[in-house]
């Protein structure tokens, strides 16, 4: 994994790459739909304004954030949606506002984290880079949603890898999420990079691989487009089965694309 400073770079990069996406809406325009059934793109906004705030609070106030992640637990399968739909109320403005100076303060108080120490969150405690990847993704892949919505084709780069790499690393949990035994031996996964060369994680004698285009491998693990239209080519029957339920975010299995 990169350091946790070209990290944060490349979420704050990502993050304002959204934000020229978003400023020069209308007000009518921020109320569009996204993929994301019953989300507009005033809820993908605020959604990403919501996990922010849960992150950075995480860091500077874990008691603050035990009794929101408490609040939060009385209603595990909606709060997600009922956080998105409150902001998504709000005037595009002053959500806007909230997001850009929530956005900077996590960013800032990422960087500050002590080495070793782990942060709660709604799954496993994290370190802060691995808290930085994980708003990498979703700030990438809550993005797309937000570009899909506008018909906007976005340029793939470098930051890219931080994304396929969370997305690899969570091989094991999405298939214990499904209730599946994760495979004993480790796949060995090679990418095509954007702009040419090559990202690789694991042996390159394994038996389970997997092959094809690092944006698309993107697109599978934020379940944002569908295995059968992508560029991502399993071997083997276990990594075949990993395709098909791949997930790099938290929580119960997601309904994809």
């Amino acid at each position: 994994m990169a350091d946790i400073g070209s990290i944060v770079a490349d979420l704050s990069a990502e993050s304002d790459e959204l934000d020229a996406l978003v400023a020069p809406l209308t007000d009518s325009q921020w109320g569009a739909p996204t993929p994301a059934p019953g989300w507009s793109i005033a809820h993908q906004i605020g959604h990403l304004l919501w996990t922010d705030r849960m992150s950075l609070t995480a860091i500077v106030d874990e008691a603050g954030f035990d009794d929101a992640q408490a609040a939060a637990m009385q209603n595990p399968t909606g709060f997600v949606d009922e956080a998105a739909a409150e902001l998504a109320g709000l005037p595009p403005a002053e959500l806007l506002a909230d997001w850009r100076s929530t956005r900077a303060g996590l960013h800032e108080a990422l960087l500050g984290v002590a080495d070793g120490r782990k942060l709660p969150w709604f799954g496993p405690p994290m370190g802060a880079a691995s808290m930085a990847t994980a708003r990498l993704m979703e700030t990438w892949a809550h993005g797309l949603d937000v570009a899909d919505a506008l018909g906007v084709r976005r340029r793939a780069g470098a930051r890219l890898r931080s994304i396929a790499h969370l997305g690899v690393r969570t091989r094991d949990f999405a298939f214990t999420v499904h209730d599946l035994t994760p495979p004993a031996e480790p796949f060995h996964v090679e990418l095509h990079a954007p702009g040419g060369g090559v990202w690789a994680w694991g042996p390159v004698t394994a038996a389970q691989r997997v092959t094809g285009s690092a944006e698309d491998f993107c697109f599978l693990v934020t379940q944002r487009r569908a295995l059968a239209d992508l560029d991502v080519t399993a071997h083997g029957e276990d990594a075949q089965r990993w395709l098909e339920i791949a997930q790099a975010f938290a929580g119960p299995p997601g309904a994809g694309r």
